[in-house]
């Protein structure tokens, strides 16, 4: 396995991987199918773009294809420049227990640690997604909170776990 920065050239198996989290697992996201789903291919190349506050990895199995990812970004503004987001996160069900999620969520913490000034990353998560939660306790994120009725899908709500990893 493989995990990298990606870039505008990664627009169509971002694409494809993307649509495919939130078709599959539409209560695991904040983002829907429907909204997704309109967004060209140029437009996700676009949003690619690495910049020094923002980034999205790829895992790659050993055919060379993307099993999974995470994205990253630098909250703007002077009082909140020291935190920063991870979201996105999905690896194929066939790829799960791997090792895949773990790598991607090391890279990322790893490169987020190397900005100058950042001092914490957040996250949400379903509360009931046992297994990413358990992903995320285990490379050191604890819960601070719970947003209840967070997410909405029809008349069915999911409560949302906050998370915070601190580097302080």
């Amino acid at each position: 396995m493989n995990v990298r920065l990606l870039d505008p050239e990664d627009a169509v198996s971002f694409r494809e991987l993307r649509l495919r989290a939130l078709r599959d697992h539409p209560d695991a996201f904040g983002k829907s199918y429907e909204e997704a789903v309109n967004l060209s291919v140029e437009e996700t190349a676009e949003r690619l773009k690495p910049s020094p506050d923002a980034f999205v990895l790829g895992a790659f199995d050993a055919a060379g294809k993307l099993v999974g990812m995470v994205g990253f970004y630098r909250e703007k503004g002077m009082k909140k420049r020291h935190k920063g987001v991870i979201w996105g996160m999905y690896c194929l069900p066939e790829c799960r227990g791997k090792g895949v999620g773990k790598a991607l969520l090391a890279e990322a913490v790893e490169r987020a640690r190397k900005m100058k000034g950042l001092e914490l990353i957040t996250l949400r998560v379903v509360a009931s997604n046992d297994s990413a939660k358990k992903l995320y306790l285990s490379a050191g994120f604890r819960t601070w909170g719970k947003e209840p009725r967070s997410l909405k899908i029809g008349s069915r709500y999911m409560d949302q776990e906050l998370m915070v990893f601190d580097f302080g």
